[in-house]
Formats: structure tokens, sequence, C-alpha cells
């Protein structure tokens, strides 16, 4: 009998239901980036409670509004989580990742081909590369705040044309901050979903900041 503390079991308790061989993806990748964390710090959800709960259910709220053949960008990819995963999920998206720490950028492009995957992963400031690459949707997940997100997007819009934003619930905190430093001009905001934070009281939301038509 498994384990309690095996992939499958945690996707269970958390109503998550994937094919088997996106199970056995992300179990794939669970183990080599819990391999790479012991060398570089990667990520702090290290069990499959913490994977699912906090990695795997944020990636199923943010792809639920990304449309097929979609280019997408996960900004500041860490340990590549949303990236890797929503390439997982959902393999008709186009998605690429980028981080500005080499050593980050490196040790998620070793994950990538020891999966056998084909994700590119660029060592840049995602605002250099949208320079020479332009991209349908940046996502963005526990990077900066709202305020800082726009300072460096601000100048681009013509290169993506949306950001889409997990935050907790210092988004209301960070919106009024960044309104206040007139970064909110020509913008849109809209709160697309509101999902609870497991293990505790407070609730993560998907932002999206476009553009006015």
């Amino acid at each position: 009998m498994d384990s309690p503390d095996n992939l499958t079991a945690a996707l269970a308790r958390h109503g998550v239901e994937l094919a088997d061989d996106q199970i056995a993806l992300l179990d794939n990748y669970c183990q080599r980036l819990w391999d790479w964390n012991s060398k570089l710090n990667l990520t702090r959800h290290t069990d499959y409670e913490k994977f699912v709960a906090r990695d795997v259910v944020d990636s199923q709220w943010l792809e639920r509004f990304l449309e097929s053949g979609e280019s997408v960008l996960d900004v500041g990819t860490g340990g590549g989580v949303p990236g890797i995963v929503l390439s997982i999920l959902r393999p008709d998206l186009d998605v690429a990742l980028c981080d500005s720490v080499a050593k980050k950028a490196k040790a998620v492009a070793a994950i990538i081909d020891e999966m056998g995957l084909k994700i590119p992963v660029h060592h840049s400031p995602a605002q250099e590369l949208i320079q020479r690459q332009r991209f349908d949707t940046l996502v963005v997940r526990a990077v900066a705040p709202l305020s800082k997100l726009l300072t460096w997007f601000n100048p681009h819009w013509d290169r993506f044309e949306r950001l889409l934003v997990l935050k907790g619930p210092a988004w209301v905190a960070e919106r009024a901050d960044a309104r206040q430093h007139n970064l909110m001009n020509g913008l849109r905001l809209s709160k697309l979903a509101t999902y609870p934070l497991p293990g505790t009281n407070s609730e993560s939301v998907v932002l999206q900041i476009r553009r006015h038509d």
C-alpha cells in the first residue's frame, strides 16, 4: 500500500483529477526539484501536501484563464512554478520561463532537461526578455509587490497583452499603493478568482491587469 505522503493521495485530498501521464510527470518534477533543492534553495514546498496545496492548486487556478495556444512567460520562475506545472497541466500552451538569478535559471533548465521536456528557460529579467520576444500573458507568483511589477512592466505594454498575478490578502494594500504612485493609470485590474489559502484563514486571488481598451 502507498504511504500517506504520495502524490496521488495528495491530489485526491485536494480534489485534483489528472491523467496518469500528468501525475507521473509531476512526480518526476517533484523528485528532481527536491533533489536540486538540497543544493540550492528553490522551494519551501518540500512534501507532496505542500506541493499540491500550493503549487498545483495555484497553477490550476491560473490555467483556467489561459486560452489554448497562448504564449506564456513565467516571470521569476524560481524552482519552476507555475511554469513547469502549467506546461504539464496544459501542453497546449506555449510556456517559457525566466529568472534573473543565474543559479536558479540553470537549475530549472537542468531539471527540464533531465525530464526530457521542451520548455525554454531564460536567464534574464523579464522586462529585458520581452524586448526580444513578445508574449501574450506574463504570469507572476511570489515575485514582487504590485508597485514594483508595474514599475518594471508599464513601459513595455506593447510587448505583451496582460499580467496574471497570484496574490494573497495583501493585494488590496498593494493596489492602493500602486494607485497612490499613479502606476495604475490607463490600466484595468480585475479580480478573476478567489480561493482559500490552505492552512490559513486567508485567501489567494488571481488578478488580471491589462490596458484599457
